[in-house]
């Protein structure tokens, strides 16, 4: 061993090396070369290096990309909301800014959520049974009623003893055609389970008056021309004015006025209907998308809440009573139907359902009858107390909108009750 460790290199003249020299000088060389590739590799990166770093970078540069694209999309997705919400806000309209941005929700694809939120809203304010009854009811007209002599409906029974003063009552509206007014009014408690709950019932004698249908400013959709009030040449005779059904998309019914089908009918609705000959009808439509020459005007909305004197049977099947909100959920409705007589009958009241709305108008008379609006910033009826749209005044004080609705462009479309032309 003492050989083999103290074995002396030569250098490069054939001279003998010291061991430990000859060791140092081969550390130094290796390390020199060490060095030397280290630069190189900083300098001139081999080929499987740079593969390892720019994958990552192509992934980071279409992360980014990806990100910028949805980023835009959003972007413009947003812009457009926002720019059909600020259109609709800033159109004209009589209607309130949060019942207008809960439509444009409605009408843009939020229906579902809009139900829900409601549904939810009107489960926790579901008004509580019983309660202390009422002591007076709200005072409606303005004459004491029909002339002795000229049919009249009988009083509508009491349904909650003792009956209040005056409740079922048939009370005037003021204007006199023919020796009385052929408008009447009245107010009754509905439903013992609530004798807080008043209704509200007007009673229109259609031989002595004309009922015309006008379209709303945007409902049902046209082209934007329609007047969408009470014209004012007309407001003369004017006698009394009330709501429509449901927005046509809503209801899938049609509507027909002046030759002009803005929305095709539906055999098996019912349909509210004024001939050419002055009469008024509430049925089920059979005629057909187009009605014949004979007919002024039909607006249509679901089928019959009342037909042959008695309550439909169907009026517990699902949401198609209240559009969004079903059957199930009191809230204001209102209602059109005929008499024995074919004289026109509306109700309307707070909190109620399809079934119970339909009662109202089966104890005034009706024999047959169909839903109209619901929601207290839709449910109106005006009546005036004097020619000329005069001393305007409300069904139920407590309906939402004024009494001078409809004598301005209004959103949706109306009805309106006119004194037939050549009676005194």
């Amino acid at each position: 061993m003492g050989r083999r460790g103290g074995r002396a290199g030569r250098g490069a003249n054939g001279s003998p090396i010291a061991p430990n020299t000859a060791i140092q000088r081969y550390e130094e060389q290796i390390l020199a070369y060490e060095r030397r590739s280290l630069a190189s590799k900083r300098r001139s990166p081999g080929q499987s290096t740079p593969r390892r770093r720019r994958q990552p970078r192509a992934r980071g540069s279409v992360r980014v990309r990806v990100r910028r694209i949805v980023a835009l999309t959003v972007a413009l997705l947003l812009a457009d909301v926002l720019l059909s919400f600020s259109q609709t806000m800033l159109q004209p309209s009589n209607v309130g800014f949060g019942v207008r941005a809960v439509e444009w929700l409605r009408d843009n694809g939020a229906a579902g959520l809009v139900s829900e939120v409601e549904h939810v809203y009107y489960s926790l304010n579901a008004p509580a049974t019983g309660g202390p009854p009422l002591r007076t009811l709200p005072r409606v007209g303005v004459s004491r009623g029909p002339a002795s002599g000229r049919y009249a409906p009988p009083a509508i029974a009491p349904v909650i003893e003792p009956a209040l003063p005056g409740e079922g009552v048939w009370h005037g509206t003021g204007p006199v055609v023919a020796g009385a007014p052929p408008v009447l009014v009245t107010t009754f408690r509905p439903d013992p389970n609530y004798p807080q709950m008043v209704a509200g019932v007007a009673w229109i004698d259609t031989s002595r008056v004309s009922v015309a249908l006008y379209p709303g400013r945007y409902e049902p959709p046209d082209d934007g021309n329609q007047p969408a009030e009470v014209p004012p040449l007309l407001r003369g005779a004017l006698l009394a004015t009330f709501n429509a059904g449901f927005k046509l998309e809503d209801s899938g019914g049609g509507f027909f006025v002046g030759g002009n089908a803005y929305a095709p009918l539906r055999d098996g609705q019912a349909t509210l209907i004024a001939y050419r000959d002055g009469t008024v009808d509430v049925r089920t439509w059979t005629g057909g998308s187009v009605p014949g020459p004979n007919v002024e005007f039909a607006r249509q909305n679901l089928p019959l809440i009342v037909s042959g004197g008695l309550p439909s049977s169907n009026l517990s099947d699902g949401p198609e009573w209240g559009a969004t909100l079903g059957n199930a959920v009191r809230v204001w409705r209102s209602a059109v139907g005929v008499d024995a007589h074919g004289d026109l009958l509306y109700a309307a009241a707070d909190l109620q359902t399809a079934a119970s709305i339909a009662q109202i108008l089966q104890r005034a008379g009706a024999v047959r009858a169909m839903e109209l609006d619901i929601n207290s910033e839709w449910v109106t009826f005006n009546f005036y107390g004097a020619w000329g749209a005069a001393d305007p005044q409300k069904l139920l004080p407590d309906m939402t909108r004024d009494a001078t609705r409809y004598l301005s462009p209004d959103d949706r479309d109306f009805f309106a009750v006119y004194a037939r032309a050549g009676l005194g």
